[in-house]
């Protein structure tokens, strides 16, 4: 029955996500924040679709979540972290790999809605034209949105947590909102099966600007790790 259910959201997913991008493209033309809010009805689509495979998306910490100009540093186990960040974060930006800007649709959207883009080949020179796109898009303000880990890892299993989170925590002045998860327990990185549970996010404790590099990082990977081991007990 799970196999059968996976393969059932897998097909409306990819349906749903055609229907929409075919349907919204006109908006290229419009203010960003109708491309933004077409987003956020996409991604609730995409977790209504869910329902089919038994699973939930909670949403927990909701004191913790972040009002207007923010730093977000959530786990990354798979890229329903990414869909479902646009149904409750008003006004996101991502820091996102070029290599994506290259998928039809979702890079022209990426695009529009003005999301920083990282060539990570170009080392100590993306990471500076990282710092000031962000400080420009976080002058309109938004929730600026970066995967401290860069990449999509199995649920269990500790990351290794790159440089790019600290220099923008260490530019911006800002609070870090790191977010725990489960995700990839549910919607695993590769493969079509979906299991069922409840998805979870949970928003933590923001951690204060001005704090040592190293003591920033230990205390990032610290609350994220140890509050998305946590989610897996479910």
């Amino acid at each position: 029955m799970t196999v059968l259910r996976s393969l059932l959201f897998v097909s409306l997913f990819y349906l749903w996500s055609a229907l929409v991008a075919i349907s919204i493209t006109p908006l290229l033309l419009a203010p960003r924040a109708w491309t933004l809010r077409a987003l956020d009805f996409w991604s609730r689509g995409v977790i209504a679709l869910l329902g089919i495979c038994d699973i939930k998306v909670e949403l927990r910490g909701l004191e913790h979540m972040p009002v207007g100009a923010a730093l977000v540093a959530p786990k990354h186990q798979c890229m329903f972290d990414v869909f479902a960040q646009f149904a409750w974060l008003p006004d996101i930006c991502f820091v996102l790999k070029k290599e994506l800007m290259w998928i039809p649709f979702f890079g022209w959207f990426a695009q529009k809605a003005d999301m920083i883009v990282v060539d990570r080949e170009a080392h100590s020179a993306a990471l500076k034209k990282m710092v000031r796109d962000a400080k420009a898009r976080l002058a309109e303000p938004r929730q600026l949105v970066i995967f401290p880990e860069g990449t999509r890892g199995p649920p269990g299993v500790k990351g290794d947590y790159k440089p790019g989170i600290a220099a923008l925590y260490r530019e911006l002045n800002l609070p870090v909102h790191p977010v725990a998860t489960n995700s990839g327990a549910h919607w695993p990185k590769h493969g079509f099966m979906r299991k069922p549970g409840v998805i979870v996010f949970e928003y933590l404790e923001p951690i204060p600007p001005g704090l040592k590099r190293a003591e920033f990082m230990r205390l990032l990977e610290e609350r994220i790790e140890t509050a998305s081991m946590k989610l897996l007990d479910l």
